[in-house]
């Protein structure tokens, strides 16, 4: 018996191994006498029979499970679909890190099934909702899972803008833009600006600059709850942009003001029992795993 009766599996076309594993979970789930679910997608690289086929925008919507297969990019993507729903996600590895696809295909059965059977964990990550003022009104421009950027969106261009926190003035500086991540992005982009590493329980942002024009800039850790607001400097000369989870979301100008605040539903993740952060961070990061007393 199954603790989930309405499976969906979505994976990344295009990624090595994908159409494979897919093809094993197919197989794997039509044993356990549950539904399954795909995206056309899905179905028309994985060769998914007897299964229902719906768009992957409401894929959710007709499920209480979603297994994603690829990469952490495809559970980026995926995440802002399913949130809505509340329907958990759990995802296996085909990319490279894995910090969100954390069961190894290899062992795609054996976790499954504990999973199937009610034994897992449920981490809640929450996400960064987006919005501009335009004329005293707010419009929503999207949602991320790991990071809101502000880049300039060519080489060698630098952006001037000011930072408030909760309606505080925090500074105003000369940077090729700024990375605002929850903790789920800590480990990603933010990591590579020199970021600190957050657990994902805690309930936190950090903005991390990126090549700022002086040497006392550094990244800042902030409430989860807070309300951070960027405006573009208005002798700006050229257009800076927005991304959410890599991708652009808006084309800001002079004096745009950006508004960024925690997403009132989290993304539901489950994992194998035994999983824990610090255990993918020694395996993603490459940190030390042997014991300084270890004579093997």
């Amino acid at each position: 018996m199954s603790e989930f009766n309405k499976v969906a599996i979505v994976g990344r076309p295009g990624h090595k191994g994908v159409a494979e594993t897919c093809v094993r979970l197919f197989r794997f789930l039509s044993g356990y006498g549950v539904t399954v679910i795909t995206d056309a997608t899905t179905a028309g690289f994985a060769v998914a029979p007897d299964c229902k086929i719906v768009e992957k925008e409401t894929l959710s919507a007709d499920c209480d499970l979603v297994i994603v297969v690829g990469g952490d990019g495809s559970m980026l993507k995926m995440a802002k679909f399913v949130v809505p729903d509340d329907v958990p996600v759990i995802g296996i590895n085909r990319g490279k890190l894995g910090f969100l696809t954390d069961v190894l295909p290899d062992e795609l059965e054996e976790q499954l099934s504990a999973v199937l059977a009610g034994d897992y964990t449920v981490e809640k990550r929450f996400l960064l909702d987006v919005a501009c003022l335009k004329n005293g009104q707010r419009h929503a421009l999207g949602s991320a899972l790991n990071d809101v950027v502000l880049h300039p969106g060519q080489a060698a261009q630098m952006i001037e803008f000011e930072l408030f926190v909760d309606d505080r003035f925090v500074y105003s500086q000369e940077s090729d833009g700024l990375i605002a991540a929850t903790p789920t992005g800590s480990t990603a982009y933010a990591l590579s600006a020199g970021g600190p590493i957050m657990h994902p329980d805690l309930n936190a942002i950090v903005l991390v600059p990126m090549y700022p024009h002086s040497l006392s800039s550094r990244p800042v850790v902030i409430d989860g709850d807070s309300e951070i607001k960027l405006v573009v400097a208005n002798r700006t000369s050229h257009f800076p942009l927005l991304s959410c989870d890599g991708e652009v979301c808006h084309t800001a100008q002079a004096d745009t003001e950006i508004l960024m605040t925690k997403k009132q539903s989290p993304l539901r993740l489950i994992h194998p029992l035994r999983h824990t952060f610090y255990q993918a961070c020694r395996s993603k990061l490459g940190w030390g795993s042997r014991l300084a007393n270890s004579d093997d």
